[in-house]
């Protein structure tokens, strides 16, 4: 037709949750089948999987019945996807259509590429909910989808934004906002907790724990001096050794000095089971039994405007690029990390992180 706009897709990357009660086993056999999880092979992988999520499902079924019997993560998703698509087609370039691809439950790569194939799409991007790259994360999404879509066109992936703007600006709003609304005049420590991952994950080149200091430290400098702050890591499990401090540890620390805590989920957009039973009740309870004399969480970002036009600007800067994977503003790994998409080198020896919060006046 004369005049008609291009297509443009937009694939939003989470991770996924069970829908219901049935669904949690099968939800953790295929996270914990995931050669980015669960680096063995598969004779070996399949058959640990299938034991882990055993194992595992009675306690995972307990946690999901707090929240309903299912994960939130894919209704929220849902409206984050049809704010983008609103912010994008009010921009008028494209008619665009915003699809949602889960890692390890519905909708998958596979039924998502066939709807994005129907659209027939003249522009495609990849834009991951995950700010932070991973291997364990974005990775395994980039490489679930180059099996379900291989067709043209050649999509712009979005591989990470840490130090994206509006993301920073969105967080800091949202730690403002939950202080203010506390009322309280105690003095607190600010914990940006992360999903935590095991220490070889890093060692191996991986980003994500100097990705999660950037945009610690960047949220923290909006917010300008006075803030006594930290990164921490949650949701360890198994006996290697992972990330830390664990988010535990950093309030048990702030306890001990007298101090309440601000806790915001700095690596996740949407409320889900590590958000809405690990933060608001179980590292609640925590605080409480420790004497800690404020415990306040920063909500997720979810629809905040600011956050959702970021995501906008994301998909245009990508549009204006070439086909293939780039960070999402000024962020650009050392070449010493070898998991990065953009990197060409292995990784011999990662950078050394560890960025710790400064302390001055508490507010």
């Amino acid at each position: 037709m004369a005049g008609a706009r291009p297509r443009l897709a937009v694939v939003l990357f989470n991770l996924g949750g069970p829908d219901d009660q049935a669904a949690v086993r099968p939800f953790l056999f295929n996270l914990f089948r995931d050669p980015a999880i669960i680096g063995a092979p598969a004779a070996v992988r399949y058959p640990l999987a299938a034991l882990i999520s055993g194992l595992r499902a009675k306690s995972a079924r307990a946690n999901y019945a707090r929240m309903g019997g299912g994960s939130p993560l894919l209704r929220e998703t849902r409206l984050q996807a049809e704010a983008l698509e609103a912010a994008l087609t009010k921009r008028g370039d494209y008619e665009t259509r915003v699809f949602i691809a889960m890692r390890y439950w519905n909708p998958l790569s596979g039924e998502t590429a066939r709807s994005v194939a129907a659209f027939a799409p003249d522009d495609l991007v990849l834009l991951p909910l995950y700010p932070q790259f991973s291997s364990t994360t974005t990775g395994s999404s980039l490489k679930a989808w180059a099996k379900a879509y291989p067709s043209s066109p050649a999509p712009r992936a979005v591989c990470c934004y840490p130090d994206n703007e509006a993301l920073v600006a969105a967080h800091a709003d949202r730690i403002q906002a939950a202080y203010a609304a506390a009322g309280s005049p105690l003095p607190v420590r600010l914990l940006f907790s992360a999903h935590g991952l095991p220490e070889k994950v890093i060692a191996a080149g991986d980003p994500y724990q100097a990705q999660i200091e950037a945009t610690a430290a960047a949220v923290a400098a909006r917010l300008g001096q006075g803030w006594d702050w930290q990164v921490c890591y949650q949701s360890r499990v198994g006996p290697m050794k992972w990330l830390g401090p664990t988010t535990p540890e950093a309030i048990t620390a702030a306890a001990r000095d007298g101090l309440g805590v601000v806790v915001t989920p700095i690596a996740f957009v949407s409320e889900h089971i590590e958000t809405l039973v690990e933060l608001d009740v179980e590292y609640r309870e925590l605080a409480e039994q420790l004497g800690c004399p404020v415990y306040i969480r920063a909500p997720a970002l979810g629809l905040d405007g600011t956050f959702i036009a970021g995501l906008a600007d994301l998909v245009d800067a990508a549009l204006a690029g070439e086909p293939g994977v780039c960070p999402g503003g000024s962020w650009r790994c050392a070449a010493a990390w070898g998991q990065c998409p953009r990197s060409a080198t292995p990784n011999p020896s990662p950078p050394k992180t560890g960025a710790r919060g400064v302390e001055g006046p508490r507010p």
